[in-house]
């Protein structure tokens, strides 16, 4: 014993190298996890930043956007316009104050070829009298075209009047999208810079919204180019519009690269679509308005999108993941990884004396083990012979009560019939003759059928001879007479009529039925019970539910009571199953089920008796 202690608690060579490996890793294991958790930890503050900051440039986009959409309203709610009333109320707007990155706003107006020199001739005296002076204008590029989208309001005033008179339509790309713009009714966003006003890292944009006349439909197509007047616009500084959204991320270092990746034109009007265009850059410079991505294992990145009134969007956000640690995420997961392999040395050489001593009884236990499993081997087939037993003693009681019942009926009965036909016929050739032996002959006769009825009663309690009907009938029978004798009020539900069962069975559940009527009678103080029999898929169902007052916690157990042990081994014996339900003043429900449905009569060999397996349970 001593030498098997010393041999399992001995600490070799070979288990202090693989305790410290295995420390070892559980050590590097807890640092790469925590450096992973303090990493995806500030991954997601980054990306829930990213996308803060991309709502507050949706937000801004969408306030340019009704600002554009008003406009268009006001333009649409009368039918005279004059540049003074356009001046006045682009005035009353306070571009500078409350949208500061509208460069301008404009309305340029469509007109017919058969048109243009009346037009012309108003705008040129229009702008006369807004500017005191005479001023030359025509429309340009010049050229004779069947129609012109010419400029003819503009705000802020512009120092230079060559701005009105432009026409937008030239533009083959321009136009065709701003076409597009009138026969849908909706918005224009320009994917092009502004050439005139827009300069490296510092882009501008055109927004254009189509303007019908007053009270015309617009409901179609057709409607809608009948109505068309212009087209209204403003200018937009995207880097103005940008600003002050990247200060309000509490992110040092963070960088936003808005890209612009739908279809469009560049300056020299070269198709660009499928290539994303540079919109702003806040790492940008004038010499270097479009530096290179950051990229790399130290760099948080995100790309989010953004609608630009139907032209799609997309923002790039990167920052140094140093930006986002603290100090004590650099020493966390260090101080982690020491507290691993520290722990797990304590742990290592608490299971290796755990599992020296469980080495040191693995013997003695197998040897008890292999005892136990002897033992319940046994037990079990015990419990499977006692059964069997049990079964066989069930099935020997109701043959001889069967065999008493129909001796008492086969001779009692015949004796006792004989003996009553003899006692009437005394009783009629005594009356009116002598009358005292004719009460004595009269007496006898109640005498012997009252005899009569006791020994059917008797029959009947041995074996109802009703049973030989079937087990609906034999159900029925004993329900009513149960009814009849307790006054409780009884209700059948049987759907299938008669059923075919083996004589077994149908004594099985019948005897299951009366032990649950007399224990409602015994216990329960119910005042109404339902009896359920259902036949499904071979099995043969019987539910007895009464409104009494439920079992008592511990009824199933109570010592000396045997009723429902007794059911439950009847059923169990027929392969079957037995649940009982109760609930304090809820009543009790007990459902039987079991295959008997065309079974055959249990018979038990020699070579079952001395199977281990051979009772169904």
């Amino acid at each position: 014993m001593a030498t098997t202690l010393r041999d399992a608690f001995s600490v070799t060579r070979l288990s202090f190298w693989a305790g410290a490996l295995l420390s070892s890793l559980v050590g590097s294991l807890l640092y790469i996890v925590t450096a992973h958790s303090i990493e995806g930890d500030a991954e997601t503050r980054f990306v829930n930043h990213a996308r803060h900051a991309q709502s507050v440039i949706s937000v801004r986009v969408k306030s340019y956007t009704d600002l554009l959409r008003a406009a268009g309203s006001m333009l649409q709610s009368t039918d005279i316009m004059t540049h003074r009333r356009f001046h006045e109320y682009v005035r009353g707007l306070d571009l500078p104050r409350n949208y500061p990155a509208v460069d301008s706003m404009n309305f340029a107006a469509w007109v017919t070829e058969s048109d243009r020199v009346a037009f012309m001739d108003d705008l040129r005296e229009e702008m006369q009298r807004h500017l005191g002076k005479d001023v030359q204008l025509e429309i340009s590029p010049p050229g004779l075209r069947p129609y012109y989208l010419a400029m003819a309001y503009f705000e802020p005033d512009p120092k230079n009047p060559a701005l009105y008179g432009i026409d937008l339509a030239t533009n083959r790309y321009f136009s065709r999208q701003l076409m597009e713009s009138r026969d849908q009714g909706t918005l224009y966003a320009s994917g092009t810079p502004i050439p005139a006003l827009s300069t490296p890292n510092n882009i501008y944009l055109g927004m254009r919204a189509p303007i019908y006349r007053f009270g015309m439909p617009v409901n179609d197509v057709e409607q809608r180019r009948a109505a068309y007047v212009g087209s209204l616009g403003i200018a937009f500084n995207l880097p103005k519009l940008l600003n002050g959204v990247i200060d309000e991320v509490p992110i040092k270092g963070l960088r936003m690269t808005l890209y612009d990746i739908g279809a469009g034109m560049d300056a020299a009007g070269r198709d660009v679509t499928g290539r994303p265009l540079a919109l702003f850059d806040s790492r940008g410079t004038t010499r270097d308005p479009t530096p290179a991505l950051d990229s790399g294992d130290d760099v948080f990145t995100t790309t989010l999108p953004l609608d630009f009134n139907g032209r799609p969007w997309k923002t790039i956000y990167s920052v140094h993941k140093s930006a986002l640690y603290t100090e004590f995420d650099t020493y966390y997961p260090k101080l982690m990884m020491a507290f691993g392999f520290l722990g797990s040395i304590l742990l290592y050489a608490l299971l290796h004396t755990l599992t020296s001593s469980r080495r040191a009884a693995l013997s003695l236990a197998q040897e008890m083990t292999s005892e136990l499993r002897e033992s319940q081997t046994k037990l079990q087939l015990s419990h499977q012979k006692l059964r069997r037993l049990a079964d066989h003693a069930y099935q020997i009681k109701e043959i001889e009560r069967k065999r008493i019942a129909r001796e008492i009926h086969d001779d009692l009965g015949q004796s006792l019939l004989a003996l009553r036909i003899e006692a009437e016929l005394l009783a009629g050739r005594t009356k009116g003759t002598h009358s005292h032996l004719h009460k004595r002959a009269r007496a006898t006769l109640l005498q012997i059928d009252a005899t009569i009825k006791s020994v059917r009663q008797i029959i009947n309690d041995l074996r109802p001879t009703v049973l030989d009907l079937g087990l609906s009938a034999a159900v029925e029978w004993q329900v009513n007479q149960f009814q009849r004798r307790t006054g409780i009020q009884c209700e059948i539900q049987d759907d299938h009529g008669e059923i075919a069962l083996p004589d077994h069975c149908a004594t099985a559940f019948f005897r299951i039925l009366q032990e649950s009527l007399t224990n409602i009678v015994r216990h329960a103080n119910a005042t109404r019970v339902k009896v359920e029999l259902r036949l499904h898929g071979g099995w043969l169902s019987l539910t007895v539910r009464d409104n009494g007052c439920g079992l008592p916690p511990g009824g199933r157990n109570k010592y000396g009571s045997f009723g429902l042990v007794g059911i439950e081994e009847r059923i169990v014996i027929l392969g079957g199953t037995c649940a009982v339900f109760s609930e304090p003043d809820g009543g009790t429900t007990v459902m039987v089920s079991a295959p008997v449905v065309g079974g055959p009569e249990p018979t038990f060999s020699q070579e079952q008796e001395h199977s281990a397996g051979s009772a169904v349970i």
